[in-house]
């Protein structure tokens, strides 16, 4: 006799069968080898939805180093079409953790941001750089005059919304670091 199950049940499921999936590629991550690049992403506080596995598959599509989840949640890693099991994952609760480390291993922190004071393209990226991305609507989760160190960057945009979506923007900058070292 089969049982139909309720659509609270089915969703239940569905996140457990996610949380599997999501452990999983986690473990498998332990093996990932960093990328040709030296560049890092960051992820401050980013809803763990959609966008951080398709930031994962540029990276690994940019050849970067490695990728910080700070005070991320699991998340569904089949859009990132395996790329969480390439790109090493480093995990923070805090981007202050993150932030410590970074500096630590001689790497020139950059935020973006839609006031970000220089242009992208105008920036002279060094090899060792890491960018930061805050979460979708709060934006970075620290306090700017905390960070004094951070540069803060901007992709100009000539439309009339002044919004790029984390994992476009992202890829921006990605596409943009390895122009640069490459050039």
């Amino acid at each position: 006799m089969t049982e139909k199950l309720s659509a609270r049940q089915l969703r239940r499921k569905r996140q457990e069968q996610l949380l599997r999936a999501y452990e999983k590629n986690r473990r498998r991550n332990l093996l990932a080898t960093p990328g040709i690049h030296d560049f890092i992403i960051v992820l401050d506080h980013l809803k763990a939805g959609y966008n951080v596995p398709k930031i994962f598959r540029s990276a690994e599509a940019f050849g970067a180093r490695e990728v910080h989840l700070v005070n991320i949640g699991p998340f569904d890693p089949a859009p990132a079409k395996g790329a969480f099991r390439q790109v090493p994952a480093r995990f923070f609760d805090s981007f202050g953790e993150s932030h410590s480390d970074l500096v630590q291993r001689g790497y020139r922190l950059y935020a973006l941001s839609a006031d970000g004071s220089h242009p992208l393209q105008e920036e002279t990226l060094p090899g060792k750089s890491a960018f930061v991305f805050g979460h979708e609507e709060m934006g970075l989760s620290f306090c700017r005059e905390a960070y004094a160190d951070i540069r803060y960057l901007q992709i100009p945009q000539f439309g009339q919304m002044e919004s790029l979506n984390v994992s476009i923007a992202a890829s921006i900058v990605m596409y943009e670091y390895t122009r640069q070292v490459q050039a």
